[in-house]
Formats: structure tokens, sequence, C-alpha cells
């Protein structure tokens, strides 16, 4: 199993193209999600960590929101406790897919976190600002503030594009993205 890690600035379309290579993607973010819709465990813990923030289950998004721009040490909680479920997502995920002849890994903080292995092909998704910022604003839950948090915990899109392996430019159409992905894939194999 080849696994293909995706890299890029928030709003460049990583899952648009993680989606577009026709295998199986692991996806954080739905991950998280989902997480926060089901997982009653998850919701004890932070209720714990965070009374003062977190209180309904399914949990809602805005107390996440506003349990993130409180402070950094709520931010740091967060991450610790639902960081740790995903990656056992993520293993369960390899393991149920070990036969495949790639897997594609959509984590926003995937080499900031070390989730990456020495192995994986690391694939950076360029886009133009004008269309990141289009996008954004496109995003019904949109949060200024919380982006920039965010942006803060990041590597720089530049320091991403260093320590990828191919460069696929998204235009937002299918072909330039097909285009990107036959070429990957043509090199790989």
């Amino acid at each position: 199993m080849i696994r293909i890690g995706i890299l890029g600035d928030i709003g460049s379309g990583k899952s648009y193209v993680a989606n577009n290579f026709g295998f199986p993607v692991f996806n954080a973010d739905h991950e998280v999600s989902k997480l926060y819709k089901k997982n009653k465990k998850i919701f004890y813990k932070l209720n714990k960590e965070l009374p003062k923030y977190i209180s309904t289950f399914p949990i809602d998004k805005d107390e996440i929101t506003n349990a993130i721009l409180a402070n950094n040490s709520n931010f740091k909680k967060i991450i610790k406790i639902v960081h740790r479920e995903v990656r056992k997502k993520m293993k369960l995920f390899l393991k149920e897919n070990r036969n495949k002849k790639f897997v594609i890994l959509d984590i926003p903080l995937l080499i900031e976190n070390k989730i990456n292995n020495k192995k994986d092909i690391l694939v950076f998704i360029e886009s133009s600002k004008t269309d990141i910022n289009k996008r954004l604003r496109k995003r019904q839950n949109f949060n200024n503030k919380l982006f920039k948090k965010f942006k803060k915990i990041q590597f720089s899109p530049m320091y991403k594009k260093r320590k990828a392996h191919f460069i696929i430019k998204n235009k937002f159409t299918k072909k330039s993205v097909k285009i990107g992905i036959k070429n990957i894939l043509k090199k790989v194999l």
C-alpha cells in the first residue's frame, strides 16, 4: 500500500483533490465531525476539561469555536483529546485498506503532527490566494478569528511545498486536478 499525503493551505481544495484520486480517502475533518456528533466519550472528556464551554451532545461546533477562541490552553486540550481518537480511526482505516494499491491521507496537520511516514508520497495543492479567499468566504461556518488561530499552528505553505514530492496546481476545475493526479500516478507506478 502506498500512502499519499495531501498538503496545502486552508481552502486550497485539498479534500476536493483527495477525492479525485479514486482511492480510499481518510479525511480527518470528517472524522472530527463524526466524533462531535456521535462519540459520547469525546463529549464527556471535553465536558470534563472544558465544562464552561462544552455542555451539549451532540457537541455544537459553536461551543468548540468559543472554547478555542477563549484561550490557547483550551485549544491544546481539545487537540489532545480529539487527535488521539482521530489517530485510532486512521489506524483502523489503514488496516481496513491494507490491500489497496493507494490510500489518500487528507489530514490538515499531517506534517505538523508528524503523522506522515518517511515513505509517504506528499502532494502539495497549490491555489491562488484569490481562489482560496473566494472559497473561504463561501464556507457557511467561516470564522476569520478561528482561521487565524489555525494558520498559527500550521507550517507555512512554502515549507509544505518544499516538503512535497509533487505539486498539483488547483484551478478548481476537474480537468486541472485530473491531469495533476494522472501525472503523479504515472510517475509513482
